[in-house]
């Protein structure tokens, strides 16, 4: 923990800017689009209050339609921080001047959930991968927002890419929408299968039981980071380390009741949260790595492309996919 505050500390520290955290009178926490804006209000309020007391500014929840939003509201300086997931974070840190400082964990102190695919519960011709790749059924198909780490990107790579299955040719209608809305429309038969992530599984089971039960998994990737919060590099270096500080500390520093408040409000947050854990734009190595894998095999299977010029861009994807590789190894905890 003296490493901890030694950290938060040395932020404040950094080479100086020109605007210091009084002159920040309020942050805006942007919140990635997997449900209403109710539910995530109502879920995220705790904290919110928790950390402006700790930070000494008005901290404000800042909510839009899709990922898309919150990625642009970082980029125009409408957001000063946020929750996001690996693959839209990919897109703050790239588009938006943004950087991963901490991630979500779970109140065990593991990090990181799961893409899945569901089915309605009552569906006795859809079990595993290979029922959902059957393109002969019509069926109608449940695609992610796509910046969604779980919702799109991931069964992008692992379920089409991997199986040579375009969704878009494959099924009678693929239509988007957020986790919430995938869920409902799975639970209520609207389509036949959707993606989704074990998170979002647990909150509908929190919020809206019924309509859980009547939902089954089919297929589950492999582990996916947890969840990055990210802030604008140019906020102050000062007000960074006050809210690094937070997040590091909450529900570890403190008197026991102090403690104890802490670790109830994380509890009760999004699927139940447990302390966040230090993290880095390094998190998002294995992201890239699958957009690039999914750029790789889709040239594979152009046809349009003549063998030289197919050869020249995989050569090109392969070159950026071992830089990566060995970035990667520099940050084996990741």
């Amino acid at each position: 923990m003296k490493r901890l505050i030694a950290a938060g500390l040395a932020l404040a520290a950094l080479a100086s800017t020109p605007v210091r955290a009084e002159e920040i009178k309020e942050l805006n926490f942007g919140f990635i689009s997997t449900e209403s804006s109710a539910n995530l209000a109502k879920s995220f309020e705790p904290l919110l209050k928790d950390m402006e007391k700790a930070i000494g500014i008005p901290v404000k929840p800042f909510f839009v339609g899709d990922y898309a939003g919150v990625i642009e509201g970082m980029r125009f300086k409408k957001v000063d921080i946020g929750w996001f997931g690996n693959k839209s974070g990919m897109e703050a840190v790239d588009r938006a001047n943004g950087e991963v400082f901490v991630k979500t964990a779970k109140p065990d102190g593991s990090s990181g959930y799961y893409a899945l695919i569901v089915t309605n519960a009552d569906r006795k011709d859809l079990n595993e991968l290979k029922d959902v790749l059957d393109c002969s059924k019509g069926f109608n198909f449940g695609n992610g927002d796509p910046n969604s780490t779980s919702g799109f990107l991931v069964p992008s790579y692992y379920v089409f890419a991997l199986n040579n299955v375009d969704p878009n040719k494959c099924y009678k209608r693929v239509v988007a929408g957020n986790h919430e809305a995938n869920l409902l429309s799975v639970a209520n038969k609207q389509v036949d299968f959707a993606t989704n992530n074990t998170e979002n599984i647990t909150r509908l089971q929190q919020t809206r039981p019924e309509e859980a039960a009547k939902i089954k998994e089919i297929w589950r990737s492999p582990l996916i980071a947890g969840d990055p919060i990210i802030w604008r590099k140019d906020l102050p270096n000062d007000l960074k380390a006050k809210i690094y500080y937070f997040f590091m500390s909450y529900g570890r520093l403190g008197t026991d009741e102090e403690v104890a408040h802490a670790r109830e409000v994380l509890a009760k947050t999004s699927d139940g949260w447990g302390p966040f854990l230090a993290s880095s734009d390094a998190q998002l190595l294995p992201v890239r790595q699958l957009e690039l894998f999914k750029a790789k095999v889709k040239l594979q299977n152009d046809d349009k492309l003549s063998a030289d010029e197919k050869a020249k861009k995989i050569s090109e994807i392969d070159a950026k996919l071992a830089a990566l590789v060995e970035e990667q190894k520099k940050f084996p905890a990741m």
